[in-house]
């Protein structure tokens, strides 16, 4: 497994979720990002990037050259679920509730795959997204599209790196 990067744990905004906590999380909240080598490409209210550069240890079809479909579906499940995060008022944990993908073609493994987020209708309770795979070289030529439910508040704690100040304490 891979070191964790030394960034500078960043302070949670009353006022919304700073984009810069999300990127903590990518980068140094999720050992399977870390593992996997996930990058961030961008982070928005509206929208979250986040890119898979290539690894020959991902491939799952190595006569075809085809990414394995498990890193696809990491990589597509944990953009959805920072674009919840992104679109919340206040840093919550969350779950995923269901998350449905359709595989249009095969993920080429020589090349980064890039996932996008948006996070279109968010509840008290529950947070609808959907999310795109795709090569940067041709983002309407798509990998995988994605519909899926968070639920909110799963536990009360919010998943944070180590270090990250909140009101009223430390993660």
């Amino acid at each position: 497994m891979s070191e964790q990067p030394d960034i500078q744990a960043p302070q949670i905004d009353p006022e919304g979720v700073d984009p810069k906590v999300v990127e903590a999380m990518i980068v140094a909240g999720i050992p399977h990002c870390a593992a996997l080598g996930v990058k961030v490409v961008a982070v928005s209210r509206k929208a979250v990037t986040l890119a898979l550069p290539y690894n020959p240890d991902l491939v799952g079809d190595p006569v075809h050259g085809v990414l394995h479909g498990g890193v696809v579906t990491s990589l597509v499940d944990t953009v959805c679920g920072m674009a919840v995060f992104s679109a919340m008022a206040k840093l919550q944990a969350i779950a995923t509730l269901d998350l449905r993908i359709d595989y249009l073609k095969p993920a080429v493994a020589q090349k980064e795959l890039h996932a996008t987020a948006e996070c279109y209708k968010l509840t008290r309770s529950i947070a609808f997204v959907r999310a795109r795979a795709y090569h940067p070289e041709a983002p309407d030529d798509l990998v995988a599209n994605c519909v899926g439910a968070f639920m909110i508040g799963s536990s009360d704690k919010p998943p944070l790196p180590k270090g990250t100040k909140i009101p009223g304490g430390v993660a």
